[in-house]
């Protein structure tokens, strides 16, 4: 049972706002190459994340553990950045998705207004930690479920249309690269560790009811028990995001006919809800944004107070030292949540691109070799990846930023149309340093 909690906890932390719009977007851009289009988001919205958590299982730390091989000052520059960036951007982003989908349709309000409520109760839900999992996991989940199940079941059983050919340029790149805008991979090495956290909790709850009793002498491993309640719930979460993301990437496609190519995200979502839920739309999509959008900041915020309050005395959920730092620390989040989140969505998915490019392949290394064996994911070869990484991603992000001056210098390279032109060099450099270690030094 507590396993299957913690499987819809840290489903719940990870479906937000991206989630959601951006999988119909593809669906009704995609038409007839929904399924190709399916394959690749889920490539770098599921799969990629979820190489997170395992890694996370593993290492059972912070986020400072995943950049540790790469020494002291890069690994704590890594986290300011991911943090940064998830506090800037994806946080925000929740709170205008809520804006626009569940109080525009209902009330003309102002950004700034839904952005201080909104953030108000994120930090309310951050402060209540021991709450935490039973509120994702009991609440949320189910109500999300629900609704996206009717959803896509209206879909999937409406009569098929035919299918007008894809309008994108290429099909499984531009899906694999939208898949970035999930901010899931940078979501695996936030809430990975609030997950751990709760977890931990709930163990320690349990000891302290079982402490003298024969339970409690045989209670399993720490480490095991938190290592395998984590697998379940990456394993449930993939399952269960894959189901989700196919369904709405193919109700997009099947409601192409009846929806402006050129509409926002947002909107959509929206037409495609009305279209398959009738006038039961705007209530069930606005309560499904609500649910999704505010687990997914809540964890954001949690997870970025637990990373700095770690480096105090004593821990972040009981009174002392490390509580104040957490809660300082959540509160300077929920303020710059409200800051950022009174701009409407097309705008922070704009200015995320550049950040994306820079931070997820980076990410993408490090989740990697930390689930490979200690025998390759060795010092050196971290150092060696993430800088052959940093060498040939430059082009890609400069040209994000507007300056595509040096993009010919990877065009040649495999996988360069995708923009995954890093991904070759960096296998190359591991499998380099591997030998390195085998043949020189041994000799």
């Amino acid at each position: 049972m507590k396993k299957l909690l913690a499987a819809f906890a840290l489903f719940s932390l990870f479906f937000g706002a991206g989630n959601l719009i951006l999988p119909p977007y593809l669906g009704v851009q995609a038409g007839a190459d929904w399924a190709l289009v399916a394959f690749g988001f889920v490539i770098s919205a599921v799969l990629i994340p979820i190489l997170g958590i395992f890694a996370h299982a593993k290492l059972q730390g912070t986020i400072y553990d995943f950049g540790a091989p790469l020494g002291k000052v890069l690994s704590l520059t890594y986290a300011a950045l991911i943090y940064g960036i998830a506090l800037a951007l994806p946080a925000p982003r929740t709170a205008s998705v809520t804006h626009e989908m569940a109080i525009m349709p209902f009330a003309d309000s102002p950004y700034w207004l839904t952005s201080l409520v909104y953030f108000s109760l994120v930090l309310l839900a951050a402060l209540n930690r021991s709450k935490l999992l039973d509120l994702f996991g009991k609440i949320t989940t189910p109500g999300i479920l629900i609704v996206l199940t009717a959803l896509i079941g209206m879909a999937v059983f409406a009569p098929e249309v035919a299918l007008a050919p894809t309008t994108m340029e290429n099909p499984f790149g531009s899906s694999l690269l939208e898949g970035y805008q999930t901010f899931d991979a940078i979501a695996a090495v936030v809430i990975g560790g609030v997950l751990l956290v709760s977890i931990q909790k709930m163990q320690a709850k349990d000891n302290a009811t079982t402490a003298n009793t024969d339970q409690a002498n045989q209670s399993t491993n720490p480490y095991d028990l938190q290592k395998s309640t984590v697998r379940f719930a990456a394993v449930f979460s993939a399952i269960a995001l894959s189901a989700i993301y196919v369904g709405l990437i193919y109700a997009g496609a099947q409601s192409q006919g009846n929806i402006d190519l050129e509409s926002s995200r947002s909107e959509i979502l929206q037409a495609m809800a009305k279209l398959f839920l009738g006038n039961t739309a705007p209530v069930g999509l606005g309560i499904l944004v609500a649910l999704a959008c505010f687990t997914t900041a809540t964890g954001i915020v949690t997870g970025t107070a637990d990373f700095v309050a770690s480096y105090f005395e004593g821990p972040a959920y009981v009174p002392g030292t490390a509580r104040k730092v957490f809660i300082s620390v959540a509160i300077a989040g929920a303020i710059l949540g409200v800051l950022m989140g009174q701009f409407p969505v097309v705008y922070i998915i704009a200015i995320a691109v550049p950040a994306l490019v820079f931070i997820y392949p980076t990410t993408i290394i490090l989740m990697a070799l930390h689930v490979l064996p200690a025998s390759w994911a060795t010092p050196k070869a971290f150092k060696a990846a993430v800088l052959v990484c940093f060498v040939v991603n430059t082009p890609a992000f400069l040209d994000s930023l507007g300056y595509p001056t040096l993009q010919e210098a990877t065009a040649l390279l495999p996988l360069s149309s995708q923009g995954l032109a890093w991904v070759l060099p960096v296998l190359l450099s591991v499998v380099g340093v591997k030998i390195f270690d085998v043949f020189l030094i041994k000799k």
